[in-house]
């Protein structure tokens, strides 16, 4: 199977895959179990996943790990997926590190704790010289935030109206230095784009998994991107 699906990503030039990370709670629930639990199990499906994209060759991962709207879920919840972040860096970076991930976040991290934010900020310290895959997270990240602050830096530099261009404004995007999603998948059978990547995924091909993030990993990427080498990207034409 790699052998296959590594082709696929070469022959389509498969760079970045975004997903939508959802249905952690959902599983839970379907096993009776606390709604952490599922957060829990969330996590190791990163790491598989992270690893996959590893083996298929895939360059880029961008992951919907907390919105700008997740602060409106219970107090307790927003506690533990705080904590969870900050013991899984800690705990994990290590061996990231060894396997030449390279971290990178996205979204407006100025909300979190001087402690989440040390951690985070230690993350991209260690591993920014690392050649792997280029794991982004977003974090307190909303689409139409990004897009609201990159306007406004635009008008800080003093840009004229009649210079502001498609590449303007994504010079000025939390994504700014890397390539736009090839694929778009969201777990858990949605079918909602929920503020994410707004600008960046207008080429992107989307593909929906029923099912939920817990159960995401090498198998179910490899069927996403043998879905994708099936599609024909017309860009418009």
């Amino acid at each position: 199977m790699e052998k296959e699906i590594s082709k696929i990503v070469k022959d389509t030039d498969l760079k970045h895959i975004a997903i939508i990370m959802d249905g952690n709670r959902r599983w839970a629930k379907e096993r009776n179990l606390p709604s952490m639990v599922g957060h829990k199990k969330g996590v190791e499906a990163l790491k598989n996943t992270l690893r996959a994209c590893d083996d298929f060759g895939v360059k880029y991962l961008t992951v919907y790990a907390f919105s700008t709207e997740n602060w409106n879920r219970k107090q307790d919840e927003v506690d533990y997926l705080m904590e969870l972040v900050a013991v899984t860096l800690t705990n994990e970076l290590a061996e990231m590190h060894r396997e030449g991930v390279q971290i990178r976040f996205i979204g407006d991290l100025t909300r979190f704790s001087d402690k989440l934010q040390k951690i985070l900020a230690n993350a991209v310290e260690t591993t920014k010289n690392n050649t792997g895959v280029v794991l982004q997270i977003a974090l307190n990240y909303g689409a139409r935030d990004e897009l609201t602050n990159a306007v406004k830096k635009i008008v800080a530099l003093g840009v004229k109206a009649e210079d502001v261009t498609p590449e303007v404004i994504s010079k000025h995007l939390y994504t700014a230095d890397v390539p736009d999603p090839d694929i778009l998948i969201r777990t858990g059978g949605e079918q909602r784009i929920s503020n994410y990547l707004l600008w960046q995924i207008a080429y992107s091909e989307i593909i929906i998994k029923n099912e939920h993030w817990p159960e995401f990993g090498k198998n179910l990427l490899a069927e996403s991107i043998q879905e994708f080498g099936k599609r024909q990207r017309r860009y418009g034409k």
